[in-house]
C-alpha cells in the first residue's frame, strides 16, 4: 500500500492526490468531473459519504505526517477517529455506507453522545476538515501573514470554540513549532507545481468537500448534536 501510494504521488500535490482519492470513493460522470470549479454538478449515482470522510480524513493524515511532529496532536485525533469510523463501516459497508445510518443507529441506541462513538468520530473529524480548509484558504488570500498566524486564526474560528482547556493548552504549544510558511507551501505543492497550480488544486478541494461538511452539520443540527465538545 505504501509503495502504490509513493508511485501515486509522483509529481502531484497532496491537495491533487486528496481530490483523486475522493472521486476514486465517490464515482462520478467520467470526462464530465473535470467541469469548471463554479459548476457544480449534482451527480445521479449514489454516493457513501462514509468513505469520502474517511478519504478526505486518511489525506489530512498524510499531510500532517510529511510536516512532521508540530500537529500531532491533531493527527492523532485524526487518526483515532479514522480507525473507529473504519473498524465499523467494515463490518457492514452497505448498512454504514451513509453518515446519516451510523447516527440515527447510534442515536436510537443512546450511545451517539459516548466518548468512543462513530458520532463524535464523524463530528470532529468534520471540525478537523474544516479547520484545514479555513487555513489552506487563509494562506493563500493573505500572502503576508505568517503560517503561525494563519494556523492560529484558522483554530481559533474552527477547533477552539469546541475544546477544553487540556486540547486548547497542547494547541498553544504546537503553534510554537510551526513551521516557516514558505516550507509549508513547497510541501503542498509537490515537485511539479507552481503556486497558480497550488491555488488552483486548493479552490477546487474545497468546492469538492463542502457538500460533506454541509451534510454533516445537517445531521448533527438534526439530532442537536451541533455543540457537542471534546471530553
Amino acid at each position: 500500500m505504501e509503495r502504490k501510494r509513493k508511485e501515486m504521488e509522483k509529481g502531484k500535490s497532496e491537495l491533487r492526490l486528496a481530490m483523486e482519492e475522493l472521486r476514486m470513493c465517490s464515482p462520478g460522470d467520467g470526462e464530465e468531473e473535470q467541469v469548471q470549479v463554479q459548476q457544480v454538478k449534482v451527480q445521479e449515482q449514489p454516493k457513501s459519504s462514509t468513505m469520502d470522510l474517511l478519504s478526505v480524513s486518511k489525506q489530512l493524515i498524510h499531510v500532517l505526517d510529511e510536516i512532521g511532529p508540530t500537529l500531532l496532536v491533531l493527527r492523532q485525533d485524526i487518526q483515532e477517529n479514522v480507525q473507529r469510523l473504519q473498524d465499523l463501516h467494515e463490518r457492514d459497508s452497505s448498512k454504514y455506507a451513509s453518515l446519516m445510518a451510523i447516527v440515527t443507529e447510534e442515536m436510537e441506541q443512546g450511545t451517539a453522545k459516548k466518548t468512543k462513538s462513530c458520532t463524535r468520530a464523524i463530528i470532529w473529524l468534520s471540525r478537523s476538515i474544516n479547520f484545514s480548509k479555513y487555513l489552506l484558504e487563509r494562506l493563500l488570500k493573505t500572502p503576508e501573514s505568517s503560517l503561525e498566524e494563519i494556523v492560529e486564526e484558522a483554530y481559533g474560528n474552527t477547533l477552539k470554540p469546541w475544546h477544553g482547556w487540556i486540547s486548547s493548552a497542547a494547541y498553544k504549544v504546537a503553534l510554537k513549532l510551526i513551521p516557516e510558511r514558505e516550507f509549508f507551501i513547497a510541501l503542498l505543492m509537490g515537485n511539479c507545481q507552481d503556486f497558480e497550480d497550488l491555488a488552483e488544486d486548493a479552490k477546487m478541494l474545497s468546492y469538492a468537500v463542502q457538500p460533506l461538511l454541509e451534510e454533516i452539520d445537517a445531521i448533527s443540527a438534526k439530532h442537536n448534536l451541533d455543540k457537542m465538545k471534546s471530553s
